[in-house]
């Protein structure tokens, strides 16, 4: 990232939570806006926090899904991802790609949403109430279930505290940290939900939370959406944001700002910030810093998974390797994360 423009490293992104693309684009974008002073249009905000929940969403079906898979119920599996697809097509919708999407830019959004997004979110948001139950029916009171989950991998609110875990796994023993709510960004303190929180601090508690935090994701989508401003998604700032196509046929300063802004990029002023976002797996921080030129002088990120992994010594002990299985699912990792 450090070799590439501002806007350019964006892709890289993409691809290390590869289950939540958008959350660590937001992450990511909102640092280098802050780095440059620039506001995004308030359009532009309530588009990425639909599109943020609707990953967080999308990415608890997977974890669902597979967890559910590792543990022998295999009909939610399938169940699961029949959801997701509805939600990647969402994302093929706006972005053109259905993973590794790119969507958010510096000052914005690529561009702005089609005017199927609105009817396709509305329908979403009437029959997934109704799945989730679906998924809860089968799983909530099944005996193999509970076996597998209760009373297993257990942390206290103490030891997670210590172990630095954050999301699910942190708000599953009872501790109430969300960064949505904590340290809010965009805007969610101006939006109702609730945090999800469990006492137990076992594989069953973080299910439970993950459960929940699906209901409450379309809680906020619901919001956002009845208040969908109307207007530009980007900055009118042509220093950082790339003219309209529109324009490049009549001006030559657009088509100068275009040019330059494709091969150069912008330069960001010298200076350093640290930006934090609520992906699904739990704080997902960038810290930035730019030296005057058009790249990064250092990018540095605290992703969730790799730090949620290192309590697996403290889950584990004292249990079954079978047991393992339970516990890891339950932590919600993406190697792509930690391997990096």
């Amino acid at each position: 990232m450090e070799s590439k423009t501002f806007t350019k490293a964006l892709v890289m992104t993409d691809r290390m939570d590869y289950l939540s693309p958008m959350s660590n684009n937001l992450g990511y974008i909102m640092a280098v806006e802050k780095l440059l002073g620039v506001e995004p249009p308030p359009r532009a905000v309530a588009i990425r926090m639909v599109l943020a929940e609707m990953a967080r969403i999308s990415s608890h079906l997977v974890w669902l899904g597979t967890h559910a898979l590792d543990l022998a119920a295999m009909t939610v599996f399938l169940y699961c991802f029949r959801e997701r697809e509805y939600i990647l097509d969402v994302f093929e919708m706006c972005a053109g790609q259905r993973m590794m999407v790119s969507y958010f830019r510096p000052g914005g959004l690529w561009r702005d949403v089609p005017e199927e997004f609105e009817p396709a979110i509305r329908n979403f948001l009437e029959f997934m109430p109704e799945r989730i139950a679906e998924y809860e029916a089968m799983l909530k009171n099944n005996p193999i279930w509970l076996a597998r989950t209760k009373g297993v991998g257990v942390v206290s609110g103490e030891d997670a505290i210590s172990w630095g875990l954050t999301g699910a796994s942190l708000r599953g023993s009872g501790v109430n940290w969300d960064i949505r709510k904590a340290m809010p960004y965009m805007t969610y303190n101006k939006v109702e939900f609730d945090v999800p929180v469990e006492t137990d601090g076992d594989v069953y508690a973080r299910y439970l939370c993950r459960m929940q935090e699906m209901k409450e994701s379309l809680r906020i989508i619901r919001q956002v959406m009845d208040k969908m401003p109307r207007g530009p998604v980007n900055s009118n700032d042509r220093k950082i944001v790339p003219p309209p196509r529109s324009e490049l046929g009549q001006s030559m300063e657009a088509v100068i700002h275009h040019f330059k802004l494709w091969t150069e990029g912008f330069s960001a002023p010298k200076g350093f910030v640290t930006q934090s976002v609520e992906s699904p797996r739990g704080e997902f921080m960038c810290y930035l810093r730019g030296d005057g030129g058009p790249k990064p002088a250092r990018v540095h990120f605290r992703t969730p998974s790799y730090v949620n992994l290192a309590s697996l010594a403290v889950l584990s002990k004292d249990l079954y390797v079978a047991d393992l299985v339970a516990i890891i699912g339950s932590i919600d990792i993406v190697l792509g994360e930690i391997d990096r």
